[in-house]
Parts: C-alpha cells; structure tokens; sequence
C-alpha cells in the first residue's frame, strides 16, 4: 500500500510550474480516534445512499415522468439540465458555507433539504413544477459531495483516502441498483413511492450528525475568508482550477450524454421490458461497484492520474455497447465493463482537496459540481441530435468526450509521492 503526497504534507511542485499555494500540515493529533472516525464515516455513508437514490430518479424514472406528463424526448431530458443547474449553483453555495460556518451544520441543512424536495416531486403535474422542483432539489444535493469528501479526508490519512472514496462510490452505486431493481418490480405502476422512500429516511436522520461526526470536522472554518471561492483561482492555482472544472464537465457530459438515455435506449430501441431494463442497469452499477474499489486502491497505490486510463477504456466500452446486437448476456457484460471503468473518477475527491490548502476542503472539492454547467447541456443537445440522427448515434458523443476527459486528466498535477505515471507533482 504506496504512501501518497498530501495537503498534509507541504510539498512544492517542480520547476516548470508556477508558484503553487504551499499547503499548511495537519498534524495527525488532531484527527479523531479510530472508532470515532469510523462511525462518523457510516454517517457519511448513510448520507450518501440517500444522496445517490434521490439524484438518480431523474434517470432511473424519466420513462415514467415523461409518459405521466406527456413530454417529448428533449422536455424529459431538460429535467436532468434543471437538476444540474441547481446542483452547480449548490455546489457553490453550500461549498463555502461549509468551510465558513461548519461542515456538520450544513450537512444537516442539505440532508433535511434534499428529501423535502425529493418528496415534492410526488406533486409535479406540469412540465414547469417539474423544473422548478428538480431545480430545488439539485441546489441540497450539490452540495453533499463537497461537504462529505471536506469531512472524511480530514477524519483520516491520505494512504486511504482512495479506498475510502470507493467506499462512498459504492453506496452510491448501491443505491441505483437498488433503484433501478425497484423501479423494475414496480413496471412503473406507483412509482411515486420510489420518491418517499428516498425522501423520508435523511430527514429523519439528518440531526444525528452532530452527535456521530466529532467537531474537528470542522476545524479550518475560522480561516475561511468570506468568499473562499475566489482563493481557487489565486496566482498559481487559476489555470488548475479552470482544467478541473472542465474535467469534470467533460465527465458529466459524457456520462448523461450515453447513461442519462440509457433507459430510454433500451425501452425504444432494444425494445426491451422494465425487468429486463431494471436488471441492466443493475449490472452497470454492480460493476461500479467493483471498479469503485479497485480504483480506489489503484489511485491509493500508483497515483491519482493513473486511474484516467479507466476513461479511455469506458469510452471504448460505449461503442461497444451500443453496436452489439441484442442479447442481454452480451450487454450485461459489457455494461458491467462500462460501469467499472466510469468508477475511475471515484479519486476525484481526495485529489481535488489535495490539490489546494487544508481550509478549502469543501470550496474545493465544489469543483466536482461546477462541471454541470457543461453538462447541463448535454440532455438538450442530445435529445435535439437524437431526433435528427437517432438515439443510438447520438449516445455515441460519449465515447468521444471520455476520450478527451482522459487525455485531459492526465495533463493535470500529482499528489501521489510516488506515481507510476510520468508528470508533474505537486
């Protein structure tokens, strides 16, 4: 197990990079004791499931909301654009208050947030309360990963980080698996209950957080200035952030762009049933899981940029997938395939905060959301494309754009201390 470079550790980054912001150490006293750190992780798990079943409704049930209320195929896909939207400008906010006013408080604040919203849906009768309602819930659950990811990288040490992101990336991936299984048994007959049951459980739970989380999550805030987004794009810094905030964009937009449709694909093209289509989606999400982990340990042991060559290969998988004909071992294999390189990115988190000072956690870690602003476009796009060339052909411009999100990742800084790939390190 490789020992990796941390915002812990003030490391400066070599000759041919401009002056970076030189990171102040964290000693290892102030972190929880073990047993304290693990329960406030199951917190963070248990935030996270909810976070993922209620994020994933907008794709797992768009057949639904778009037969209930009649809409076309780019009106169905502009619910995810209106969620993204909310999420972008979430992430923003909820970031920065978190580093200003504590972690814990706004954890409480997104969890309670997202599952009224979440429950509102049960109310959405029109196109428009549609919007309205998927944008209200995108701004609580923007916020979630830059607050979680701000709490668990101070809570342990860098040489774990990685496996510790697989860990949430795997209760997010459960919880689609677990959606779509659902949404499948149902064959769209009462398919508002998918939305209370994602919705009441983190209400419920959400005060619990200051009892199991211990207030040194929240430690940094007092030297949070009051607009610490503006310290991302310092001198030295500025170009980083700008690559990030592209990488991730270039991800959303590739993953909506081909699994935002995916359920739509395979009812209107493969023509296939809702059991059959639930048990696909199944598939993908339990080879997230898998990838999750070994991505994990593979960011953890050979290098946070090692893990972009998990999106040259989802990008081959896409092409695959969607040429092969019509047989649901074939595409159960292949969209297992998919699904664990997509997992890749799960280092993303302890990466982007070992990238910048300790006090910017959640700030930084927001740049994982600010890629919705690209990504927000891409239901529009393709849902325009689709009606022209077809679905099949336009859920091709995936491939294409994880093939450039991995080229770009590997154009970016180092925090490992010893990486197998070439490149700079910070």
């Amino acid at each position: 197990m490789g020992a990796a470079a941390t915002h812990d550790e003030a490391v400066t980054a070599g000759s041919a990079a401009p002056a970076e912001v030189v990171v102040a150490p964290m000693a290892e006293t102030a972190r929880p004791t073990t047993g304290r750190a693990v329960a406030a992780f199951g917190f963070l798990l248990i935030a996270e499931f909810f976070y993922g079943w209620a994020w994933n409704t907008v794709d797992v049930l768009r057949p639904y909301i778009r037969d209930s209320l009649g809409l076309s195929l780019t009106q169905a896909g502009s619910a995810y654009s209106a969620q993204g939207a909310g999420a972008l400008i979430g992430a923003i906010i909820m970031g920065q208050l978190a580093d200003r006013f504590g972690r814990r408080n706004m954890l409480v604040v997104v969890m309670i947030g997202y599952g009224l919203m979440l429950i509102a849906g049960v109310g959405v009768t029109s196109y428009v309360t549609l919007l309205a309602q998927r944008f209200g819930l995108g701004l609580f659950l923007g916020g979630i990963f830059p607050i979680v990811v701000g709490i668990y990288v101070g809570l342990f040490s860098s040489n774990v980080r990685g496996r510790l992101a697989s860990m949430i990336n795997a209760t997010f991936s459960l919880s689609i698996v677990l959606l779509g299984l659902a949404s499948g048994a149902l064959a769209g007959r009462d398919w508002h209950l998918l939305l209370w049951l994602g919705g009441v459980p983190p209400i419920l739970l959400a005060f619990a957080a200051y009892m199991i989380i211990p207030p040194s999550a929240d430690r940094g805030v007092e030297r949070a200035s009051k607009l610490p987004i503006f310290e991302l794009f310092a001198h030295g810094v500025r170009r980083r952030t700008v690559m990030l905030a592209s990488l991730t964009g270039l991800n959303f937009f590739a993953y909506q762009s081909y699994s935002g449709w995916l359920t739509i694909y395979l009812t209107d093209i493969r023509h296939l049933p809702a059991l059959a289509i639930g048990k696909l989606v199944a598939w993908q999400f339990s080879g997230n899981i898998a990838g999750g982990f070994f991505w994990g340990w593979a960011g953890d042991r050979f290098g946070r940029r090692f893990n972009a060559l998990g999106f040259l290969i989802a990008a081959a998988a896409i092409v695959v997938y969607l040429s092969v004909p019509t047989n649901l071992a074939t595409l159960s294999v292949i969209g297992c395939i998919y699904g664990f390189m997509l997992s890749a990115s799960v280092i993303w988190g302890p990466w982007i905060t070992e990238l910048y000072p300790a006090h910017l956690k959640s700030t930084a870690a927001s740049i994982f959301n600010w890629g919705r602003i690209v990504s927000f476009f891409a239901p529009l796009v393709t849902g325009f494309l689709a009606g022209s060339y077809g679905l099949a052909s336009t859920m091709m411009l995936a491939s294409a754009t994880f093939a450039v999100a991995g080229v770009l990742w590997l154009c970016l800084p180092e925090t490992h201390a010893k990486p197998l790939l070439p490149g700079r390190r910070v």
